[in-house]
């Protein structure tokens, strides 16, 4: 059965669902969808939530939503999980409904687990069309959980208007963060799990971190040197925001309200510095890019393509010839 595109901006649920499918196994269905409703979408704020496995970004979504429908009770939500790749069935492995039990029954939220299917940055690049369906759909807000796959996070500043970096104490992750550039891409750090030891610490070391990062842009320029060549990332530091640290226990609910204020105060601010629009030109340039690099690697692939690439690949094998030359030689 066809999606109705009618049907599927009235909110018609069963229609979401066949158009997310269509969308994320991108079949032709799937990229007309997308090219109608393309004109209605740009409305919904998009939030990452991003952070090492371990630290309890699932149950602190959880709690966002809670929170923002009892705020906000005539808006819609999505959650899209982005979760590890099962090796046999190429489909998503822990499907976050299981722990997100508190919102089932909720016809104002919509959750959709999905496959990384390998992505860098724990990403699908079919991540942003889902987002784009849901907002054509009426979603106001879109939640997209990263798998936690490390230092290669920060690829979800690429697609969010806000990011939420969560920590949590006893991870070593204040070591792994700054290793990994996540600092620099968060809008909000969220210390989760607050009713552990070493939380002061935690938070201390994050803060002391962000201090000696605003402290060398100031003293050194590099960082707005580096991000002028680079319009695919933002970062709170050259913007003019300053990412506040918030303590939750996602599991009781203590912190969710500050959160939840400081999410909303950063979509204002997004809307009246001229972040938000800035923000959206760089996403939308990152998508059309990941297309055309997807698009032209498939029209490469064919019969006679894939044998010249075995003939280099030989030869690399023998190390006759470089990657590099090979690469060159095929291009």
């Amino acid at each position: 059965m066809a999606v109705d595109i009618r049907a599927l901006i009235s909110g018609d649920r069963l229609m979401l669902a066949r158009a997310l499918s269509a969308v994320e196994n991108d079949t032709e269905e799937g990229r007309s969808i997308l090219s109608a409703i393309y004109p209605l979408g740009g409305k919904a704020h998009l939030i990452g939530v991003t952070g090492s496995p371990g630290t309890g970004k699932s149950s602190l979504v959880n709690q966002i939503v809670l929170s923002l429908r009892k705020i906000y009770p005539a808006e819609k939500i999505a959650i899209i999980a982005v979760d590890p790749t099962s090796p046999f069935s190429g489909g998503a492995v822990l499907g976050d409904r299981v722990r997100m039990r508190d919102l089932s029954g909720d016809s104002g939220v919509f959750i959709r687990s999905m496959a990384s299917r390998g992505a860098l940055g724990g990403l699908a690049i079919q991540t942003a069309a889902l987002a784009q369906v849901f907002d054509c759909a009426g979603y106001s807000t879109v939640i997209i959980e990263t798998v936690g796959a490390g230092q290669n996070e920060v690829d979800i500043v690429r697609l969010a208007h806000s990011t939420l970096v969560v920590e949590a104490p006893g991870l070593g992750d204040d070591i792994q963060a700054i290793k990994a550039g996540i600092l620099e891409i968060a809008d909000i750090l969220v210390v989760n799990k607050a009713d552990r030891p070493g939380v002061e610490a935690t938070e201390r070391a994050l803060r002391s971190m962000l201090e000696l990062a605003n402290g060398s842009i100031r003293n050194n320029g590099h960082h707005q040197s580096l991000n002028a060549n680079d319009d695919h990332s933002h970062t709170h530091i050259d913007s003019g925001w300053q990412p506040p640290v918030i303590r939750t226990i996602a599991i009781s609910g203590d912190g969710i309200d500050e959160l939840v204020a400081e999410i909303e105060h950063h979509r204002q601010w997004l809307i009246s510095s001229g972040e938000w629009e800035r923000r959206e030109k760089s996403r939308v340039k990152t998508e059309m890019q990941e297309m055309l690099k997807a698009e032209l690697l498939r029209k490469w692939d064919n019969q006679s393509a894939r044998e010249a690439f075995q003939e280099e690949l030989e030869k690399v094998y023998k190390r006759e010839i470089s990657p590099r030359e090979a690469v060159r030689n095929l291009t």
